[in-house]
């Protein structure tokens, strides 16, 4: 996929939501989840990036941000297209979140992946090193509370 046929945008506007449904559904821990529920975290989320391939007028890639502007960014929804996966455009996404102005202050940028994707994260000094830190979660949802099967 050439890189230079993509638009980076801060929203998904809404004819678009239905692109995004359809990344969602592409991805075990988005998969169920209801137009109207997306809607509204799109609103609610502080930073959104969308990546619009040109040549085709689609969605391929999506991620977005909550923040403090102060001292922590969380990384959400990381999610390229199945076909635009090996292309560059996840490497176009990332550097699109964590070189955007509104979070050069930032003290911590952080996020939660899957095992195999730590090799990708780490590109932009992504580290599982956070001292004592742990991930603890509270969840009626057993997609996130359960162990992953892998696919």
């Amino acid at each position: 996929m050439d890189r230079s046929d993509i638009d980076v945008r801060d929203a998904v506007e809404g004819d678009r939501l239905a692109q995004l449904m359809e990344l969602f559904s592409s991805e075990w821990w988005t998969a169920e989840r209801s137009p109207d529920d997306v809607t509204a975290m799109l609103t609610a989320s502080d930073l959104v990036f969308a990546l619009i391939q040109r040549s085709t007028d689609r969605l391929v890639g999506f991620a977005r941000v909550l923040t403090d502007g102060v001292y922590l960014a969380v990384v959400l929804d990381v999610i390229v297209a199945s076909h635009a996966r090996g292309s560059g455009v996840g490497r176009m996404l990332l550097d699109a979140v964590v070189n955007d102005p509104r979070l050069a202050q930032v003290r911590s940028i952080e996020l939660v992946c899957q095992p195999e994707l730590l090799p990708f994260y780490r590109r932009w000094g992504f580290t599982e090193e956070v001292g004592r830190s742990q991930l603890m979660r509270r969840s009626g949802d057993p997609l996130l509370t359960s162990p992953r099967r892998q696919q």
